[in-house]
């Protein structure tokens, strides 16, 4: 029986502090409609725009995770994501009435405690998941951190941590079920810090909101009476506060032996949540951050959108190694013979790039004049060919290539560095540049064996089918 997909019964709120911001901040969750899946809206804002929670809108990731669009940004979110994945909630919207969701104590769990007490409720739709099926690997050696994703028939996550700190050390969490374990095991889980660091970010002015509350914080380093006294008028602590033995500040209980790793593994749950669609893998961690996290889940999701695009155009290509075949290129261009002059599309970026190939054979029709005895592929025709590899970048990214047209306008700096023949097989490599009210520019390369032929810089506009091309 498939899953459906869910969101909850009624609005909630929720009022505190932002982290970084030091804000107040009112965060609202309501129910969403299928298929909408998770929105943070600044109500603040005038036309109150919404932020779709992908990893695309990701614009900073110090200390936590922004999102933001058209200069409108939300701080910190990982924590409301993560409470919204372990729930297996996929339709939400998040009202803000501020830049930043409260902090409260560090954990996921107030948010996750509310949004039980809206009830979660199913929807109609099915739930789809995107499927690991094969092996993912990301690693920054300098940094020592390496994450795997592994095939798995349900979301798991298994992380380990290892510091030259005695409060912390070397410390390993798996989180197998969300369902069984989530909310109980790894909801309550505080975020942590150094005492070092504590210092430093409110130097940079990045924990307006931070107290000694909202964080576990692990004492690296020794501090005079004098010292101490001036940490306590930073951060406006009225209170005693000694450098216990314990290792961690005001000698605060642990809610779990490994409570620090357990609120790294809810941090990654939060941040894969970007990739826009729920996943089955096992993601295993050692020493990941937030900058990590995203770049895996950058990753995942550029599969994701290949293989949407792959089914939305019916083409067994993945399997084989490419993108899109003949078939699927006809549905977006309408060029046909004897001017469709690219064969695949070997990769698409939305919005950035495309590779695509052309195979040359001594049945193209231009070589029985070009030339009878030396055959040699027209240079105007692989700026063709390299213009409708740009043409199927641009259709795809604007959508709708039913109802629009690419007019090529100009073409500069276009170099023919050696002769195509019959029997090479020719890669575009098409960059958009800029994109700019329907006109673009965009750079491009073919390559015959990994040897640069042909490069040029190409203007276009993009069209409606029915404008007269005098407009």
């Amino acid at each position: 029986m498939n899953e459906k997909q869910r969101t909850i019964k009624t609005p909630v709120s929720l009022e505190g502090i932002g982290l970084h911001t030091g804000c107040r901040v009112t965060i609202t969750f309501k129910p969403a409609p299928v298929d909408h899946w998770i929105t943070f809206k600044r109500t603040d804002v005038e036309g109150s725009p919404e932020i779709l929670a992908i990893v695309d809108h990701v614009s900073d990731l110090n200390r936590g995770t922004t999102l933001a669009t058209n200069g409108i940004k939300v701080h910190t979110v990982e924590h409301v994501l993560a409470a919204i994945s372990g729930l297996g909630i996929d339709n939400l919207t998040c009202e803000l009435d501020n830049a930043e969701p409260p902090v409260f104590d560090g954990s996921v769990k107030p948010f996750v405690d509310k949004l039980l007490e809206a009830g979660i409720v199913e929807q109609e739709s099915d739930r789809q998941y995107l499927v690991i099926d094969e092996p993912i690997a990301y690693s920054e050696p300098e940094r020592k951190v390496d994450i795997v994703v592994t095939p798995s028939d349900d979301l798991r996550i298994t992380f380990m941590i290892d510091y030259a700190n005695p409060a912390l050390g070397t410390q390993y969490t798996s989180l197998v079920s969300l369902t069984d374990e989530f909310v109980e095991e790894f909801a309550p889980a505080r975020t942590f810090c150094f005492l070092s660091e504590v210092e430093m970010m409110k130097s940079q002015g990045i924990i307006k909101g931070g107290s000694l509350d909202s964080a576990i914080v692990i004492i690296d380093k020794e501090m005079t009476e004098a010292e101490l006294e001036e940490f306590k008028k930073k951060f406006d602590i009225d209170r005693d506060i000694k450098l216990q033995k314990s290792g961690i500040l005001e000698d605060k209980k642990l809610r779990f032996d490994n409570e620090p790793v357990r609120h790294k593994a809810v941090d990654l749950l939060g941040d894969i949540m970007l990739i826009g669609v729920p996943v089955k893998a096992h993601f295993l961690a050692a020493r990941s951050g937030h900058a990590a996290n995203v770049a895996v889940a950058k990753k995942i999701r550029s599969m994701y959108e290949k293989q949407l695009l792959s089914k939305k155009y019916g083409s067994n290509g993945l399997q084989q190694g490419y993108l899109l075949d003949i078939n699927a290129i006809m549905k977006i261009l309408p060029h046909r013979y004897p001017f469709l002059l690219i064969d695949r599309i070997i990769d698409l970026e939305p919005e950035k790039c495309v590779h695509a190939l052309k195979n040359v054979t001594i049945n193209e029709s231009f070589f029985q004049g070009h030339f009878p005895d030396h055959p040699i592929m027209p240079g105007v025709l692989i700026v063709e060919a390299m213009a409708q590899a740009g043409g199927f970048l641009l259709l795809e990214t604007i959508g709708r290539p039913k109802d629009k047209l690419v007019y090529f306008v100009s073409m500069d700096n276009v170099k023919f560095r050696k002769p195509v023949v019959p029997g090479d097989q020719i890669l575009f490599d098409v960059t958009l540049v800029s994109f700019r009210r329907n006109v673009c520019k965009m750079s491009g390369k073919a390559y015959v064996d990994g040897q640069l032929v042909t490069e040029a810089t190409m203007m276009a506009a993009v069209v409606d089918r029915d404008q007269d091309a005098s407009d």
